[in-house]
């Protein structure tokens, strides 16, 4: 089995040209089953040895561990693409997470800041020291271009086009995308530029979002550095750097701008994961009616 997920991972990693942050999550899940195995059964059995009622254990011991729906339906995912890569390289005839049902995680929608929120986030961090105008130019950037938080932390400095103000993104499956950005994101970057000092020697490229030490951020430095200035404002804390882009897509969507658009500047791969966006507007625009319309359910009530 082990060789098996070894050659899965280069397969990953290789052929399929996938991110490190996704051959990492995979191999996080698979190492997941292998440690059931050992504990539960005993042994860690061949690919051809493992059957439908084994892989059932498996989700059910998952879901004994009250692990969410979402990473059950991950993990799923990942042992269904494990076991078609053995089937083509012959060291199983059959896949036995095909036979798997995948919970129902429902649709739920995205976390929401509004304009006047973002404009109190955005001016949080400090103008006048060095950790501060990176902090601003990192929110500005995520928020005016919509990107995902792995995409901000991947910018290099050669990433941003200063002469037509668009960044070359490299979204999921290592797709790029050109994004605009906007002039306060511009600002907000020169600004981050006239002090950033990178480390002669640093071997990660030329990162455009340094650390105190002169190295590329990781996703959850960037966390952190949110919920510091959530705290700091007062805002919802349960809002996450992903927050940033479904409040950049929801925004375009409420000034109008069409759908189609929004997928390409989301870099998103079906429009299907796109509208979800419509949802939220559509959801605002309910609330907005019950709350003002004189003839609205609400108020037709309060007048009875």
């Amino acid at each position: 089995m082990e060789q098996a997920i070894d050659g899965f991972l280069r397969h990953l990693k290789i052929e399929k040209n996938s991110s490190p942050l996704t051959v990492k999550s995979y191999a996080e899940d698979v190492a997941s089953l292998l440690a059931y195995f050992q504990d539960r059964v005993g042994y860690v059995p061949e690919a051809r040895q493992v059957s439908v009622g084994m892989l059932r254990g498996y989700v059910a011991y998952l879901h004994e561990c009250d692990y969410a729906k979402t990473t059950v339906a991950r993990r799923l995912a990942c042992l269904r693409s494990l076991f078609r890569f053995c089937i083509r390289e012959e060291f199983t005839t059959s896949n036995p997470a095909q036979a798997l049902r995948t919970p129902r995680t429902g649709r739920k929608l995205p976390n929401l800041l509004t304009i006047e929120q973002l404009a109190t986030l955005l001016e949080a961090p400090p103008a006048n020291e060095p950790a501060g105008l990176r902090d601003r130019a990192i929110l500005e950037t995520t928020y005016s271009a919509g990107l995902r938080v792995a995409e901000v932390v991947g910018l290099d400095v050669g990433s941003w086009d200063r002469d037509a103000d668009v960044l070359r993104v490299l979204g999921k499956g290592r797709k790029e995308r050109i994004t605009p950005v906007g002039k306060f994101a511009v600002k907000a970057l020169e600004n981050w530029m006239e002090v950033r000092q990178p480390n002669p020697q640093n071997k990660d490229g030329d990162p455009l979002f340094l650390n105190k030490f002169g190295k590329r951020l990781t996703t959850r430095s960037i966390g952190r550095m949110l919920d510091k200035y959530l705290m700091l404002t007062g805002l919802d804390r349960q809002s996450t750097p992903h927050s940033l882009r479904h409040s950049f897509a929801t925004h375009l969507l409420d000034g109008g701008a069409d759908l189609r658009s929004v997928q390409e500047l989301l870099g998103h791969k079906s429009l299907t994961t796109t509208q979800i966006y419509t949802h939220v507007s559509t959801r605002r625009m309910q609330e907005t009616y019950e709350q003002a319309h004189p003839h609205s359910a609400k108020n037709h009530r309060g007048n009875s």
